[in-house]
């Protein structure tokens, strides 16, 4: 089953995934996040660490459950579904190269574990099935009988890129896969990664808090805070003419190479406020030089400005 023309592949409705934390109350770590992935489109999710991105991609994925809100891909609900069918077709490179491969296992049985878990092919088959996933993530084929301790870094994340590509998905989540490397890798690995894309008609929720590396590769970006979306829109819109004050204070704080006079300069002043039972009224208000009373007392709703632009503000 494939998504039908104009449809989307990915829908998220109203995503929501809470956490018990005893006596203290419920962290709302996803609350109520909704978007949608067109096709071999990359969406860039973007946020300070802690405001929920990894855990979006997770629930999405059914790593984690949900705990409200539906996840539809290629037209079918597979909120908190069994893992199976659909689990070939969504997969996730994680942020980590380092912890996220068994050391005691060779690079080539590394690479073939999504195909025994779900019992395709065998021996032989399995195996050029790995090294063809191997050539096309640059790997040569001598380090099919390595270990993860024997590679760098950049080698290390294409074997997590090789596992993901090996069940031949259409939709992957990228949590942060370039940000755990050298500077000097990471060029390498986004390269790839869209290269990848455009060879094998991947969609990608590619999450980061590099805004640099957002633009680069999506065609749409989505900004989160503290469970909540802020905004959301074209890549390049979003870039030229950001509407909430916490899209504004993000890209102002990116360094850019050279001196503009004329750059406004905002600073967020104060620390994210706990996502656990968090108070009515817009998330952003204990840190926003803009917010009033409505701003503390009312939930912001978001709502479209034109042309597919959409943020979570009273003020705008």
């Amino acid at each position: 089953m494939t998504a039908a023309a104009g449809q989307p592949i990915l829908e998220v409705v109203d995503l929501k995934k809470y956490f018990n934390v005893g006596s203290k109350g419920v962290l709302k770590a996803v609350d109520g996040m909704s978007f949608s992935i067109e096709p071999g489109e990359t969406l860039g999710l973007v946020g300070e660490s802690g405001c929920g991105k990894s855990t979006t991609g997770r629930v999405i994925l059914n790593l984690i459950s949900a705990s409200g809100g539906k996840v539809i891909f290629k037209g079918e609900d597979v909120t908190n579904a069994v893992a199976g069918r659909r689990r070939r077709e969504m997969q996730i490179i994680f942020q980590d190269p380092y912890s996220s491969l068994d050391p005691r296992k060779a690079v080539g049985t590394i690479i073939a574990e999504p195909l025994k878990v779900q019992h395709v092919g065998a021996g032989r088959e399995r195996a050029e099935r790995v090294k063809l996933a191997m050539e096309k993530v640059g790997l040569a084929p001598d380090y099919f009988g390595r270990f993860p301790h024997e590679l760098d870094g950049g080698r290390r994340q294409r074997v997590g890129i090789a596992r993901a590509l090996v069940l031949n998905p259409s939709f992957i989540v990228c949590d942060e896969p370039v940000s755990a490397l050298d500077v000097s890798v990471q060029a390498q690995i986004l390269n790839l990664l869209q290269d990848l894309a455009q060879d094998m008609g991947l969609t990608y929720l590619f999450i980061s808090h590099n805004l640099h590396v957002v633009k680069h590769l999506s065609q749409k970006a989505v900004v989160m805070y503290l469970g909540k979306m802020a905004e959301m829109a074209p890549t390049a819109e979003l870039f030229r003419h950001p509407l909430h004050p916490y899209t504004k204070g993000l890209l102002a704080a990116v360094p850019i190479p050279k001196y503009h006079p004329g750059r406004e300069k905002i600073i967020l002043h104060g620390d994210v406020p706990s996502a656990i039972n968090p108070k009515p009224g817009c998330r952003f208000a204990p840190r926003c030089s803009q917010a009033t009373d409505v701003c503390r007392n009312e939930d912001p709703v978001l709502r479209d400005t034109g042309d597919g632009h959409l943020v979570a503000c009273h003020n705008v």
